[in-house]
């Protein structure tokens, strides 16, 4: 299991971070609250998020839990905050959907 603390913010919870925030842009403080349902989140605020387990696997949850509630114009807002993160994450470790 890999743990990644979020001082200072690794790239992977920066750009869970990233996601959430451009979620709430469209669906308000209902973006973090389904964030925190996500098993291998661990998020605190949005300066505070830890991930337990494999990040491209809970990174790909958080996605699809967008998706189911709000539909596949969900995925192009998770791509915004991609651009904005990656390039400290290299593609081949981000979830197919995010690609």
């Amino acid at each position: 299991m890999i743990r990644i603390s979020s001082e200072p913010m690794e790239p992977y919870s920066l750009l869970i971070s990233n996601i959430i925030k451009e979620q709430e842009v469209i669906i308000g403080p209902v973006a973090l609250e389904q964030a925190q349902k996500i098993d291998g989140l661990e998020i605190s605020s949005l300066s505070s998020i830890k991930i337990l387990g494999k990040p491209k696997e809970v990174i790909a949850k958080l996605v699809d839990q967008y998706v189911k509630l709000f539909g596949r114009a969900s995925i192009e807002v998770c791509k915004e905050a991609v651009r904005a993160t990656v390039p400290e994450i290299p593609k081949e470790l981000l979830p197919d959907i995010l690609l």
